[in-house]
C-alpha cells in the first residue's frame, strides 16, 4: 500500500480536497493508495476535525515547544520526521503547511515530497503572491504543484492552473478563485504520481 502522509498548519482544505478525491475515486483499489496521516504543528485545526471524521490518524507536532532548543527548527523538523515516517510515506504532501523545512528533512524526503503554491511558478515564490500579482498588473495569475527542493517555491512543476485577473479584483477574491483551482490539480496531481 502507497502511504500518503499530509502536513496541514490549518483549516487544510487542498488536504480535504485530496481526501474526498481519494474516497471518491476508490485510490485503495485503483492506486494501491491511502491517506493514511495528517500531521498538524498546530493542535486546534479544522483540518484535524475533519481528518478524524474521515478515519484518518492524525499527529500533533508543535512547533512552539521547540522554541527552547539550540536549533529549533532542526529540532522541530527531526521530531516531525520521526512521526512522519512511522507511517512510511511513498508520498508526503505539504497541504497549507506554514514552515520552512530544514536543508536535511527536504533530502531525506527527496523524489517524495511535494507542495502547492498560490502562483505561477516562477512567479511570486513567498507570501502575499495574489497582492503582488495585481500590483505587478498581472492579467492572469494561479497556483502550481511542484516538487519540493532546498530552495523556496522551486523544483520540477507538476501541474498548473491557471486565473484570470479581473479588474475588481482584491488579494480575497483572487485568492479564493485560485483556491477553488488548487482543489481540482493537486488530487489530479497526486494521483498522478501513484499511479506511477
Amino acid at each position: 500500500m502507497k502511504n500518503i502522509v499530509i502536513l496541514i498548519s490549518g483549516a487544510g482544505s487542498n488536504m480535504a480536497a485530496i481526501v474526498r478525491t481519494a474516497e471518491k475515486q476508490n485510490w485503495t483499489q485503483r492506486l494501491n493508495a491511502r491517506v493514511s496521516a495528517i500531521i498538524s504543528n498546530k493542535a486546534d485545526t479544522e483540518g484535524l476535525v475533519f481528518a478524524k471524521e474521515h478515519g484518518i490518524a492524525t499527529v500533533v507536532v508543535d512547533h512552539k515547544a521547540f522554541a527552547g532548543e539550540p536549533q529549533p527548527r532542526e529540532a522541530f523538523d527531526a521530531a516531525l520526521m520521526a512521526e512522519i515516517d512511522k507511517h512510511q510515506p511513498h508520498l508526503l504532501v505539504l497541504a497549507g503547511f506554514m514552515r520552512i523545512l530544514t536543508p536535511g528533512f527536504v533530502a531525506h524526503y527527496e523524489g517524495r515530497l511535494i507542495n502547492i503554491h498560490p502562483s505561477l511558478l516562477p512567479a511570486f515564490t513567498g507570501l502575499n503572491t495574489h497582492a503582488r500579482a495585481i500590483e505587478a498588473g498581472c492579467k492572469f495569475a494561479g497556483a502550481t504543484v511542484h516538487r519540493v527542493t532546498d530552495q523556496l517555491d522551486h523544483g520540477d512543476i507538476l501541474a498548473q492552473a491557471v486565473v484570470p485577473v479581473l479588474d475588481d479584483d482584491t488579494a480575497d477574491t483572487l485568492a479564493a478563485r485560485v483556491l477553488t483551482q488548487e482543489h481540482l490539480i493537486y488530487p489530479k496531481a497526486v494521483a498522478a504520481l501513484l499511479a506511477h
